[in-house]
């Protein structure tokens, strides 16, 4: 078996099309943002391009699903890119073109899929690739995803892992580098007692991958994971989802302290626990989805810092939801802050030292290293500014881009102070 966490020597970080264009984004809209990255973003460590949900639906839109609608599909059973929404992939060529041009400007390419097979290629039979089974054969109609009318879950018998192996095999002929798997990581709302489980097909989808020719890191969302199951999601991917959807919210991004809390320690070399996507920029472009169409991103100045900052001490993947090309300054300024970009590709062994807190309102510490260095976080979970007594001599602050002697430090509402120290 291939060693698939040296696929990801640090968390992924990239770009991912559903905050900004839902089910609905088009090859015009990856390229774009692939040509933006490259420009603006690709020295300071960022390279995955993602092509999100139902890129296989001609009739995709916004954030919305159309229930039991057409799928485009092969002979085999095999989703394929709607030629309306990405023509480069017409005559079968799949999404070769697309990874080809991301990967001549030095990026990687990936994309979104859902756990199991087609209902469409259940309904009409088609033959399973290098199988005498058929897609009816393996089908599970009980394992259905709640939110999502394209698939049936797969039984774990004959024929689903050759399922797996041929679209994990045709994925790699496009040129894929990574495969977020939806509909997966088993959660508090979907016990493991259920009369199926997901784990059988994490651990089909892990031998695909191995066996397919291709170095293709393995995210599965979306979650929230269940943290007794770490053992086996370090053994099956690179990374997976500790929440449900993330959004733009105070009151989606406070909780991710219980969250963070709940998973340190579990990061190492090519295993991530996720804190889901940076829904910041211009996101929403094509719905009103936990705030108006077309916004940028509803968290204040001092909330994005909190976000970057928990996200990057944590090390969790960094996946850029907005619409790159319509970055403004401060947006951009986060991306391209090279000492963050720094601390989140070396520093290790985060933990949340201190929580003085009454009724969620107060303050967080916590701190990561590196081989030279100590990075700190300390974030201010009231809505009104707090002064923190914390010394600290000649420490850096990576968002202010100063050098900081102090006992004591303020933080503004829902803000953070990033620091880094010599060690």
């Amino acid at each position: 078996m291939s060693n698939f966490r040296q696929w990801a020597k640090t968390a992924p970080c990239g770009w991912n099309s559903w905050d900004c264009f839902g089910a609905g984004v088009t090859e015009d809209e990856l390229i774009a943002n692939a040509d933006y990255m490259e420009k603006n973003l690709k020295q300071y460590g960022w390279e995955y391009i993602v092509c999100d949900i139902q890129w296989y639906e001609p009739k995709a839109r916004s954030n919305d699903y159309n229930n039991f609608t057409e799928l485009c599909m092969d002979e085999y059973g095999r989703l394929i890119p709607a030629e309306n929404r990405f023509p480069s992939s017409s005559g079968g060529k799949g999404f070769k073109p697309i990874a080809d041009y991301v990967h001549s400007l030095g990026l990687k390419f990936g994309i979104h899929i859902m756990r199991g097979i087609p209902r469409q290629a259940v309904h009409q039979n088609c033959p399973i690739y290098n199988s005498d089974k058929t897609c009816r054969e393996v089908a599970h109609h009980f394992s259905v995803c709640s939110w999502n009318t394209d698939m049936y879950g797969m039984y774990n018998c004959e024929g689903a892992q050759e399922y797996y192996n041929s679209i994990i095999n045709m994925y790699a002929d496009w040129g894929v580098d990574f495969i977020k798997c939806d509909d997966i990581c088993v959660t508090e709302f979907r016990k493991w007692d259920n009369p199926y489980s997901a784990d059988y097909e994490i651990e089909m989808l892990r031998k695909a991958i191995d066996g397919c020719g291709r170095e293709i890191v393995l995210s599965l969302s979306p979650g929230p994971a269940l943290r007794e199951k770490a053992d086996h999601l370090c053994k099956n991917a690179n990374m997976w989802r500790m929440t449900g959807d993330f959004w733009d919210l105070w009151e989606h991004l406070y909780p991710m302290f219980d969250k963070c809390h709940e998973w340190q320690g579990v990061t190492k070399q090519g295993n991530y626990p996720d804190c889901d996507m940076l829904p910041i920029g211009r996101i929403s472009k094509l719905c009103s989805y936990h705030g108006a169409q077309n916004r940028m991103s509803n968290f204040t100045k001092a909330e994005h810092y909190t976000l970057m900052s928990l996200w990057g001490i944590f090390g969790s993947p960094l996946m850029i939801g907005g619409n790159m090309p319509e970055n403004d300054d401060f947006t951009l300024s986060l991306l391209q802050n090279e000492e963050y970009m720094l601390m989140h590709k070396t520093a290790q062994n985060a933990k949340e030292i201190e929580r003085n807190e009454i009724d969620g309102k107060g303050y967080i510490i916590w701190t990561a290293e590196s081989e030279k260095h100590k990075y700190t976080a300390l974030f201010n979970t009231d809505d009104k500014p707090i002064t923190v007594n914390y010394s600290v001599q000649n420490a850096y602050d990576i968002w202010q881009k100063n050098t900081v002697c102090t006992d004591t430090l303020t933080i503004e509402a829902h803000g953070a102070r990033l620091l880094k120290t010599e060690k």
